[in-house]
């Protein structure tokens, strides 16, 4: 039986490096921007109490957790997806048979230049 080859498909190809680069950024300033709304909640929430703490512990790791995942880069687990061309053994002519071609199914599509809608 004939093996059947790889067709690649279009579902199949990684994330262009600009849009990787894109998708990075935006996640790095919205790391960011959480870590500026939790320096400001500690600053202004008052009284001070344990969620001071909270808002203080977020301020601080937020940084590094928003480096870590932008320089992480994209998924490094290869997806694969199912082409959508699959390639179909021909059947095997036989030469004793007529062809049907007395026969022929033909579609005729008539255009015109005019719009019916």
């Amino acid at each position: 039986m004939k093996s059947k080859r790889l067709v690649p498909a279009v579902t199949s190809l990684p994330q262009s490096p600009q849009a990787e680069a894109d998708h990075r950024v935006r996640r790095y300033a919205l790391t960011m921007t959480i870590r500026i709304v939790c320096f400001a909640l500690m600053m202004f929430v008052q009284p001070y109490g344990w969620y001071t703490w909270v808002f203080a512990a977020a301020a601080a790791v937020l940084p590094y957790i928003a480096v870590v995942f932008a320089n992480a880069g994209s998924d490094s687990t290869e997806t694969t997806a199912e082409s959508p061309l699959q390639e179909l053994e021909a059947p095997a002519v036989v030469a004793d048979e007529p062809s049907s071609l007395s026969d022929p199914q033909v579609f005729r599509i008539r255009e015109s230049g005019r719009d019916d809608a």
